[in-house]
């Protein structure tokens, strides 16, 4: 394992902070008039997604966290966990929990493969395609001439989940959303 210094705490590491993995999401380093220079940094736990703010001072450091990745299809989800099996090896079934992994499943489908990260060969959270295509399977029907203003209206999209499209889009079309936003990107395929 690297330890890493206060000005090697970047964005997109991941680390171990009092004993538990967290991913940087983002790292200012600044100094403030006389005083020694502080990286300033935004850290999500990889289990629960809690974010916080942590100061690294010069004399700190940090463990990097020695993470691996596997492909693993999601399976389903039931009874508060998320299931999935390991792409080559289906008998090596994991869950994680609903509240953990909420955001990133209810953008996959049955089966759809994601990067599950591991950390002492066990799995500790998930990473997903940032744009998916997904059918929609609910939609208003378009008001004739009310796409002037641009607007948008909800629909429901394959797996469950609600996303703000524009007027022109109907049942059978296939968006393709961005997962970090949860917000309509294009239409991929019109039906």
């Amino acid at each position: 394992m690297a330890i890493l210094s206060y000005n090697e705490i970047l964005s997109k590491c991941i680390i171990i902070y009092n004993g538990e993995p967290y991913e940087v999401l983002s790292a200012h380093i600044f100094r403030m008039q006389q005083r020694k220079p502080v990286n300033q940094t935004k850290l999500r736990h990889l289990v629960s997604g809690k974010v916080i703010e942590i100061s690294f001072h010069q004399n700190e450091s940090v463990e990097e966290a020695d993470v691996c990745r596997m492909q693993a299809q999601y399976l389903y989800t039931n009874r508060g966990e998320s299931w999935f099996a390991e792409e080559c090896n289906a008998s090596n079934r994991f869950s994680f929990p609903e509240e953990a992994v909420r955001q990133q499943v209810r953008w996959l489908a049955p089966h759809a493969l994601v990067d599950v990260l591991t950390i002492d060969d066990a799995p500790v959270t998930i990473k997903i395609p940032v744009k998916v295509d997904l059918e929609v399977v609910e939609a208003p029907p378009s008001i004739k001439g009310n796409s002037a203003t641009g607007g948008n209206k909800p629909v429901t999209v394959s797996t469950g989940a609600k996303v703000d499209v524009p007027l022109f889009i109907n049942v059978g079309d296939v968006v393709r959303i961005n997962t970090d936003t949860g917000t309509y990107a294009e239409r991929a395929d019109k039906a």
